[in-house]
């Protein structure tokens, strides 16, 4: 076993928070660019659906339920065919 493959056994076996907070810095640090536009897209994107709901163009639901929904869909994937 390599030095490498020593320190991912090792990393492997943190615990999930620990594991969960190396994943988020290690994602952060390959994201080196930085989009100067995204705010003001993000600001229209908000705007928009905004007035989606308030025109009653759209339904909202309760984030509990679309969370669970997620998870419901990711299980189904992870289930062998």
């Amino acid at each position: 076993m390599s030095i490498a493959a020593e320190k991912v056994a090792e990393v492997l076996a943190l615990p999930e928070q620990d594991r969960a907070f190396l994943a988020r810095k290690l994602i952060a640090s390959l994201d080196n660019t930085v989009d100067t536009d995204a705010e003001t897209q993000w600001q229209e994107v908000i705007d928009r659906r905004s007035h989606e709901i308030d025109e009653g163009k759209v339904a909202c639901r309760p984030a509990e339920q679309v969370v669970q929904d997620i998870r419901r869909k990711l299980n189904a994937r992870r289930q062998p065919s």
